[in-house]
């Protein structure tokens, strides 16, 4: 697979060049068109210091242009569908202010529970924001926004939106399932789903505080039977009693 500008029909003298091995300080010869190669000395893989592997990040077919991707470009891929999930959440929702808020809210307070948790802060995120993603076709098909119809219509949106943004299938095939069963815990439950249900039952919480004021004494008393984690219940005191 040959990435546009990377066409030989185009090169100069620059085309070929020499780098310097990180580990052994000897000179490894690149091609421009090379992803990357093998110091000759020391066997340490670089890559090709002279490419932008910026495409990397979001591309589907990188793991097939450059093999295996490395740690950093990995974690940078992550960073970028995170953000291209929140840009769709925002898209699919249009004016709905009051969703996105909500959505970004809870996807705030899962990663600051995430810190503190062990789980897979991509999928906690990604969840976060797409977990009340079947609303719009509750609304629509059933006239109601409950969380049934959020679990059955949720699933079917959220895979369609992570596919069309290239998202590996085992995290698709995660989210999909939190969101379709996100309201409801089973007996046992991973903890991306934990810390997902705790950050939604904070900002739930929250936002009804704004509407209809609960006394401390009995949001004390639902943190200390709800949540799932102990972040969460830290978080949820900490943002709903101001401790």
């Amino acid at each position: 697979m040959q990435c546009p500008g990377q066409d030989s029909r185009y090169w100069d003298a620059n085309a070929v060049f020499e780098a310097t091995c990180p580990k052994c300080g000897s000179s490894v010869e690149f091609f421009k068109d090379d992803s990357s190669r093998k110091c000759g000395k020391c066997g340490t893989k670089m890559l090709n210091p002279n490419n932008d592997f910026g495409c990397a990040s979001y591309c589907p077919y990188a793991a097939q242009c450059l093999g295996s991707l490395p740690p950093e470009l990995l974690a940078k891929k992550q960073e970028v569908l995170k953000e291209r999930v929140a840009v769709e959440m925002k898209r699919y929702f249009g004016d709905d202010f009051r969703r996105i808020g909500h959505a970004s809210r809870v996807a705030r307070h899962a990663m600051n529970i995430a810190a503190q948790e062990e789980c897979n802060p991509a999928v906690v995120e990604i969840t976060a924001y797409l977990h009340d993603i079947g609303i719009k076709e509750g609304e629509r098909k059933h006239n109601s926004s409950s969380p049934k119809y959020q679990h059955i219509e949720g699933p079917p949106v959220a895979r369609d939106i992570l596919t069309a943004l290239g998202a590996p299938q085992p995290l698709i095939d995660e989210v999909c399932d939190i969101i379709g069963h996100h309201h409801v815990p089973r007996p046992e439950e991973t903890m991306n789903f934990k810390v997902l249900y705790d950050a939604d039952l904070i900002t739930n919480l929250e936002e009804k505080q704004k509407d209809a004021p609960t006394p401390p004494a009995h949001l004390q008393k639902i943190i200390d039977r709800s949540f799932l984690t102990k972040a969460g219940a830290a978080l949820a005191a900490k943002v709903l009693l101001k401790g």
